[in-house]
Formats: structure tokens, C-alpha cells, sequence
């Protein structure tokens, strides 16, 4: 089996060599893996500027948001305004098999679309809940979180698809008709995090504060408008190589995210695209819930304050 090879006009090479350390797989089985369930991944990045996080070897992982200058000219992209850089960045539009195949190449093995399509920046297609154990704890109180949020969605009339997040977390996907703006979306995220919260406080916690969290389940409620989720049966930069993989409700509490890796989870699929399957059509979001969202501090702006207020206290202490 040769080390180079072409697919759809995408001159792929090394294929042999280890993905990552820790891996235990190479560039091929990442190429093969993604070659084989592009049908179900592709519907997830299509028209969506995407972010990838790529691996070269000897380096470590870096996200890549611009288009580096040796980007094929089939590959689309749209230009958009980076706050944080202060600068236009030009992302790519992974719409179809070869552009797919092209970062597949390029050793980009975290795909991670925003919650907005290009040209409808200011509407989120989706509500996400990133649900995120402490460091040690096991999958399950990811899991019993992701009940409470269940639970606090449907008492907002809001139906939701999970899937784990790759990692040792879950996503809860919630598909939104896309009329509400994004300051409202966001809004509605912080109040079922802080609702599921009330559930059972002792569980979960929506301290964005890691030392604030006492070892509970963190209900990240930021993942609004432009941020970034990595996709439906998107690999994952771990051992192994996990995917991040659609599950049915029921099923949740009788898996573990190691049992869905770029070696198993084609085989898995077959012909079925399960998050397509599982997700509930699109919902309005009650004015209630948008309300009480609104009265809700941003978790990111005031973790900026009360960092800077700590830092003040301890520079005060004698």
C-alpha cells in the first residue's frame, strides 16, 4: 500500500505516518474515517465558517480559523471580522468531499463549525449546553447532567438531540428556527444551564470560575452565535482518537465516549446518520425563557470582573 495517493482530485500524502502521539492510528485512518461518513458530516460544516484544529508532527495542536495562502482556489471561503484579533479572517467553507479530503491532508482532525451559517451571522440555527465533568470524574455525571438538562428543556416546551462531545463531556443540541438573534439565543442558554442548575445544584454548577465549580458537572451556557462546537462525528485530539457521536436518550447512560473512535464508528453508522435521525425539528424560543435569560449575568464578563476583584482583594491582604 503505497503512502501517497489521490481521492477526488486531493493529492493525499504520508498516509502512513502516526497521527499524533497517543494516537494509535495514522494519517490514513483519519483520511479513511472521514472519507467514509463525509455524507453525515458534511451536512454539519456546509456553509458554516469553520475553525479545524490541525496536528503536525512535532508540534502541537493548533486551531486554525484563516485559510493559510496554499489554499486550493476550489476551496470556498467568506471573510469575516475577528474581534478578538482585530482583523478580517478568511475561513473556509467545507461544503463538499474534496475540500473535506483536503484538510483530512492537511492533518486537521477537529472539525468546528460556529452555530451560524455564513450570511446569517446574527441568527443561531442551534441552543448548545457543552456539559463538562471535573477533571477525574466519570462519564456518568455528564450524563446525569445532561438529564437535568433534558428535563429543564422540555419544561421551556424544548426538545433536545445529545451526543458525546469526543472528549469526556456531552453536547446537548437544541435546532432553533433561526429567527431569534443572537443576543436572545444566548440569553435562553443561560437560563435552562441555570435551570437544570436548580435541578440539583449539588450535580451541577454554572460557575464559569474552575475553582468556583466544588467538583460538579460545569454547564457552559457560551457556546452562542460565533462560538464553536465541535461537529457531530468529528475526531477528537485524544488517545485513541475518539469521535464525538450522536446518541439516542435511552441509550446515554450505557456508553462511554472510548466506544466511538475513528476505527469503529464508520462500522457503527452504516448507512444511518443517527443525528440527523434524533434531532427534533426547529423551535421558537418562549419570551419567558429569553426574559429571564436577559436577567442573567454573562458568565464570561463577569468571571473578567471578579477575577479582576480577586486579584485586587489578594494585592490588599497584608
Amino acid at each position: 500500500m503505497s503512502a501517497e495517493e489521490e481521492r477526488d482530485g486531493v493529492r493525499l500524502t504520508n498516509l502512513d505516518q502516526p497521527l499524533f502521539e497517543g494516537a494509535g492510528a495514522s494519517k490514513r485512518d483519519l483520511v479513511d474515517y472521514l472519507d467514509a461518513v463525509a455524507g453525515r458530516i458534511l451536512p454539519r460544516l456546509a456553509g458554516r465558517p469553520l475553525s479545524v484544529i490541525r496536528v503536525l508532527r512535532g508540534q502541537k495542536p493548533f486551531m486554525q480559523k484563516n485559510v493559510p495562502k496554499y489554499t486550493p482556489s476550489w476551496v470556498r471561503t467568506v471573510t469575516m471580522w475577528a474581534e478578538t484579533s482585530q482583523r478580517e479572517v478568511s475561513y473556509a467553507l467545507c461544503d463538499d468531499r474534496r475540500t473535506l479530503l483536503w484538510f483530512a491532508n492537511q492533518r486537521a482532525v477537529e472539525y468546528h463549525p460556529p452555530l451560524v451559517r455564513a450570511g446569517a451571522f446574527d441568527r443561531p440555527t442551534d441552543l448548545v449546553l457543552d456539559l463538562d465533568p471535573p477533571s477525574g470524574a466519570a462519564f456518568g455525571s455528564a450524563v446525569a447532567a445532561a438529564h437535568l438538562v433534558r428535563r429543564a428543556l422540555a419544561g421551556a416546551g424544548l426538545e433536545g438531540a445529545v451526543k458525546t462531545s469526543g472528549a469526556k463531556g456531552v453536547h446537548v443540541f437544541v435546532p432553533l428556527d433561526a429567527q431569534a438573534p443572537v443576543e436572545d439565543v444566548a440569553a435562553a442558554t443561560r437560563a435552562i444551564a441555570a435551570r437544570a442548575e436548580r435541578l440539583d445544584p449539588a450535580l451541577a454548577t454554572t460557575a464559569f470560575i474552575r475553582e468556583d465549580r466544588a467538583g460538579k458537572v460545569f454547564l457552559d451556557s457560551t457556546r452562542a452565535g460565533g462560538a464553536t462546537v465541535a461537529a457531530a462525528y468529528s475526531p477528537r485530539i485524544r488517545p485513541g482518537v475518539p469521535v464525538s457521536f450522536p446518541v439516542p436518550w435511552d441509550e446515554l447512560d450505557r456508553v462511554e465516549p472510548r466506544d466511538f473512535t475513528i476505527r469503529t464508528a464508520a462500522r457503527l453508522l452504516e448507512a444511518a446518520d443517527p443525528w440527523t435521525d434524533l434531532m427534533p425539528g426547529p423551535q421558537r424560543l418562549g419570551q419567558d425563557l429569553i426574559d429571564e435569560g436577559h436577567t442573567i449575568p454573562i458568565a464570561r464578563v463577569q468571571a473578567m470582573h471578579e477575577g479582576k476583584r480577586r486579584a485586587r482583594a489578594r494585592r490588599e491582604t497584608p
